[in-house]
């Protein structure tokens, strides 16, 4: 038996995962927006021989407080990701681009053919990122004023995927024969006509593309409550949790591989992977310095803020900065509000006492995520203890900086995790898919 492998991905966001990234002086304000730089960052990533690059979205300028927004690069100046993966397509060979596109404010004809585009254009390295877009300003984008319930929400995704993945098997495998000679492009008889009607739309079909190369792009998705996990076990090929504590992501990865096996499905086709942003330095006390530094460029007011979007969009300005988390009770969110992760904050801010001041720089220094300050065995040793006791098949790095907090992960932490025999050090296969391990999907036909 092959020896298991920590699954990578490389999460590149703007100027990168530390919201006062964009004021590092090692650090191009503009990172959002310079093709070279996700060129450079890809090639880097592909040469460390991660599985895949990956990239959020929000379709809209996010809602909060102007004195937090104006203060940060994040959701105002950015690539569409479809795009910007297309693009990489073309400069990279092994790597899997996967990105984030949501079933709230799209169609399921045009993801289905955009993923399955990119899929093509990449030689099978195509990711879909599942969401389902909580925010009311992205919905005002689209001429919708009432907000989907959460509820809601998970229904039409459902609905959505089931049509998307149908779509993707809409021609054989060998359908399109391309026979010059006899004159004929396709086997009638290998197309397949979806005519689907539901709840939420009405799909005829078929696919204008030949089935992707994967036979389905692989499916991610990140959602941790309740609705979230369920649609994650019945779908999702890989899942991005926000866990920040070991035994809350080995409660998280047991519940998930076991409803995955509800479904029918093979638990270890369900690649459970951790956000992980690290700081690291040839000695701790040299991370240190660098975490010192970036914390000292992050106003108060912006940390605030992303505390606030992690425990669900609520609003803290009325309690002091170095005052107590108030109790969840008296923080309730909107029904439309996304709910993922909300309790991990809550039990950490009460089982360390920390101020909302401590906490929000916490929740900042990773967006929400779990992070790690040390040398390269340090943070080696974390993700080894996260991967062997059970908690993730892998990792989500989020670089708190770019471009060079991933050259610092590439050249001193995977080093380290390919002596112990943890990362790999040549690809095994071509696609997505082979990276993680992960089976080609068979046409439903």
């Amino acid at each position: 038996m092959a020896k298991r492998l920590m699954r990578m991905g490389a999460f590149l966001n703007v100027t990168g995962h530390h919201v006062a990234s964009w004021r590092h002086p090692l650090t191009f304000a503009d990172e959002g927006i310079r093709l070279q730089s996700y060129v450079d960052m890809a090639r880097t990533a592909e040469r460390a021989k991660f599985d895949m690059l990956f990239f959020a979205d929000t379709p809209a300028v996010r809602e909060a407080k102007m004195e937090a927004l104006s203060r940060s690069a994040q959701y105002v100046a950015a690539f569409e990701p479809i795009t910007l993966c297309s693009a990489l397509a073309a400069v990279t060979t092994k790597i899997g681009l996967t990105c984030t596109a949501s079933t709230t404010y799209n169609e399921p004809y045009n993801i289905a053919r955009k993923f399955g585009s990119l899929d093509h254009l990449s030689g099978g390295r195509a990711g879909w990122n599942i969401v389902t877009t909580a925010q009311s300003s992205a919905g005002r984008n689209f001429g919708i004023e009432n907000d989907y319930t959460h509820a809601e929400r998970y229904d039409r995704a459902r609905e959505f995927t089931r049509i998307v993945r149908d779509l993707w098997d809409s021609w054989d495998d060998d359908a399109f024969v391309r026979d010059k000679e006899s004159g004929q492009f396709f086997i009638p008889e290998k197309l397949h006509t979806l005519g689907h009607k539901g709840k939420w739309f009405s799909v005829r079909g078929p696919l204008n593309l030949p089935r992707p190369p994967q036979g389905h792009p692989v499916l991610v998705q990140a959602g941790s409550s309740d609705d979230g996990r369920d649609f994650a076990a019945e779908f999702a090929d890989a899942i991005f949790t926000g866990h920040v504590v070991l035994d809350q992501a080995r409660a998280y990865y047991d519940e998930l591989k076991s409803r995955a096996l509800g479904y029918g499905r093979n638990p270890d086709h369900v690649v459970v992977m951790p956000g992980l942003s690290a700081v690291v330095g040839r000695t701790e006390s040299e991370a240190r310095e660098k975490e010192q530094l970036l914390q000292s460029l992050m106003h108060p007011v912006v940390a605030r803020e992303i505390l606030a979007t992690v425990l669900g969009g609520v609003d803290l300005s009325p309690y002091p900065m170095d005052g107590p988390l108030p109790p969840e009770e008296m923080l309730p969110v909107p029904p439309s509000a996304a709910k993922s992760g909300r309790q991990n904050w809550f039990d950490l801010a009460k089982r360390e006492n920390l101020s909302i001041r401590q906490l929000a720089l916490r929740a900042a220094h990773g967006r929400g995520k779990s992070a790690i300050v040390g040398s390269a065995q340090q943070v080696a040793d974390h993700m080894q203890e996260w991967f062997e006791k059970g908690g993730a098949d892998g990792f989500n790095i989020q670089p708190p900086c770019q471009p060079g907090s991933l050259d610092e992960f590439v050249e001193l932490v995977v080093p380290e995790l390919q002596k112990r025999g943890l990362m790999r050090s040549e690809y095994e296969g071509r696609t997505l898919r082979d990276h993680l391990g992960l089976p080609r999907r068979a046409s439903r036909y």
